[in-house]
């Protein structure tokens, strides 16, 4: 095989494209790729890549984990509303358990034995 004797100049458009064509990369190899040659994501808008590719048992598991990770993290952040309702939840709401600041009960205090 012969050495080719000219240079050559690799745009991020096709690193972009051959990117998105490949399968065997692994995600460091990818990162790596992307970051030496300025090449972003493929689009904002595109769907992830599902990790279970063909397998049905393997997608229906994972959809499992996911949705026992979703109830428990909504638990843990004691959330009830969905996405679609959370734009229009109020913003702030004061609970009436949430600690209240000792130097306004102070400033409180005086003013009600003042009031007298």
């Amino acid at each position: 095989m012969e050495r080719k004797v000219g240079s050559s100049t690799l745009t991020a458009k096709e690193v972009k494209a051959a990117m998105e064509k490949s399968t065997t990369l692994t995600a460091e190899e990818e990162k790596a790729l992307r970051m030496r040659h300025g090449a972003g994501a493929s689009s904002p808008n595109a769907p992830l890549p599902r990790a279970a590719g063909a397998n049905a048992e393997l997608a229906d598991e994972l959809l499992v984990i996911e949705m026992q990770l979703m109830k428990a993290m909504r638990a843990r952040t004691g959330q009830t509303r969905t996405a679609a309702n959370a734009s229009k939840a109020p913003a702030a709401v004061r609970t009436p358990e949430a600690p209240a600041n000792a130097t306004k009960d102070k400033i409180v205090r005086a003013l009600r034995t003042k009031k007298k």
